[in-house]
């Protein structure tokens, strides 16, 4: 970023720091686009998989060495043959796998069964696990937090506060992510800044810049502003398409709003929409669902998350239409909320081949991955995982609970895959006479590596210059800045 347009930045922040709440508001409305001035002359993309409700990643990657799996077991209230929610080990031996940088917590680890296909991908080193991950301000461990002497994200354990803190570093009512920063200071890569932060779910504040407009698209394409594409007032014929023209004019126009700065900046608003809606159109109409490499396999054809996906790669690869460079996207899942039903809700059902969740996150990253491959694009588009927390190892009869620290993936080309990037913690609980400083209690990981981070290390890989780093990782001055998953 140059000096002139990081200075730009910086000032309109400050300028608009006095306007409280209203200041994304007014920066969103205003379109200020003055910050970023890399130059992108290749094609890269982020993406987000967020897994809403907290995924309970102690039944995702498990340890398989016999001591560390019973330490894991017995704190879930037993395997699956003793009627506890941890997997038996028997079921891991076709998924077991050792990481390249070994873990004093376990030589072995397995994948659970339903993500055989993010085994093949790990091994194959397009898969990189990131033990453990999750908020933090400052390095923290059991000590510090019963004795309250560091800093803490704030709200733990609230699904609304840290889906936000994941996603923007502030609790439910953030402002920006670092998704959407990363955006601002890339967005002067693209022709137009309006494709450079996606959302196929829902609203998300991880896309959401100072700067740039989040962008919102359904599976099935731009969704259209009803109004000016539909027959207003039930008029048909002739007499829809004068309402049509009429109702369009009346929206986008401007001019007519005179000085009434809300109205207009309204008005442009809306025209980029309708304007926006057409170039996606046009675009994906390039990249039919049936394309080769981006059709959904047979198994995925109504899977919400992999139809996200879908139109993800084929944005992707309509790129050019839409003046892209530099994207970040942002695709979801729910239904984590495991507290009970933990087994039939992220396990396949076996009677009527229904997908569990687990399964799910699975072939769609699978599917997602291979996509790139047909486009050529595999080492310019990386994935990474996300929840709102992990939960506990303690299992609370038919699940588990809110809990913070979690296991994520990280997945593309550019990665450098099969290994861990990070600290296992040991999976067993706390005790006086076996003490484990990564249990805030009930197996509540304290995480060993922060979201900052995460940000950080995508971020420098993206293009952002390292003079940025903290505006998007805001406590990255006291975590490791490359944690080194990328090449």
């Amino acid at each position: 970023m140059s000096h002139l347009s990081r200075r730009e930045y910086l000032k309109r922040l400050a300028a608009l720091a006095g306007l409280g709440s209203a200041a994304p508001f007014a920066l969103n409305l205003a379109g200020l686009g003055a910050a970023s001035a890399q130059s992108a002359p290749d094609y890269r993309a982020i993406v987000c998989l967020f897994m809403f409700g907290g995924n309970d990643h102690n039944n995702m990657i498990i340890p398989y060495d016999q001591a560390a799996y019973d330490a894991y077991a017995a704190a879930r209230s037993g395997n699956r043959t003793a009627g506890g929610i941890a997997y038996d080990r028997s079921q891991l031996t076709a998924t077991k796998f050792s990481p390249a940088t070994a873990q004093s917590s376990s030589a072995e680890f397995a994948f659970c069964p339903p993500m055989a296909p993010l085994q093949a991908l790990f091994t194959a080193g397009k898969l990189a696990i990131l033990p453990n991950i999750g908020p933090l301000i400052a390095p923290t461990n059991r000590t510090s937090y019963l004795a309250n002497s560091v800093a803490l994200p704030p709200k733990l354990f609230s699904h609304n506060d840290q889906q936000a803190v994941w996603q923007s570093y502030a609790a439910e009512g953030g402002k920006a992510g670092w998704g959407g920063r990363m955006g601002d200071l890339l967005a002067s890569s693209n022709s137009s800044t309006v494709f450079t932060a996606i959302s196929a779910s829902s609203n998300a504040v991880f896309l959401a810049g100072q700067n740039i407009f989040q962008y919102q698209i359904g599976t099935n394409g731009a969704t259209p502003v009803t109004a000016v594409n539909s027959s207003p007032f039930g008029l048909s014929g002739a007499a829809g398409t004068a309402a049509r023209t009429a109702l369009s004019q009346l929206v986008t126009d401007s001019v007519a709003a005179g000085t009434l700065y809300m109205e207009s900046d309204h008005a442009d608003l809306v025209k980029r929409s309708i304007d926006a809606s057409g170039t996606v159109s046009s675009a994906l109409a390039t990249v039919p669902t049936s394309t080769a490499g981006i059709s959904l396999p047979t198994a995925l054809a109504n899977n919400s998350l992999a139809l996200q996906l879908q139109v993800v790669a084929r944005l992707i690869a309509s790129r050019s239409s839409l003046g892209a460079k530099r994207q970040v996207f942002f695709v979801s899942i729910g239904g984590f909320d495991t507290h009970d039903n933990e087994i039939t809700t992220l396990e396949d059902n076996a009677n009527t081949g229904a997908l569990g969740l687990h399964s799910q996150v699975a072939r769609s990253m699978d599917y997602f991955y291979s996509a790139m491959g047909s486009l050529g694009l595999q080492n310019n588009v990386t994935l990474f995982t996300a929840s709102d927390f992990g939960r506990t190892l303690t299992s609370n009869g038919d699940g588990s609970d809110h809990g913070w620290g979690a296991h994520h993936f990280v997945l593309g080309g550019a990665v450098k895959g099969g290994d861990m990037y990070g600290t296992m913690p040991a999976v067993r609980l706390h005790t006086t006479a076996n003490p484990n400083l990564a249990d805030a209690g009930s197996g509540r990981f304290i995480p060993t590596t922060s979201v900052d981070s995460l940000a950080v290390t995508l971020g420098r890989w993206f293009g952002v210059s390292s003079a940025d780093f903290s505006l998007i990782a805001p406590n990255i001055a006291n975590f490791n800045n490359d944690l080194g998953f990328l090449a």
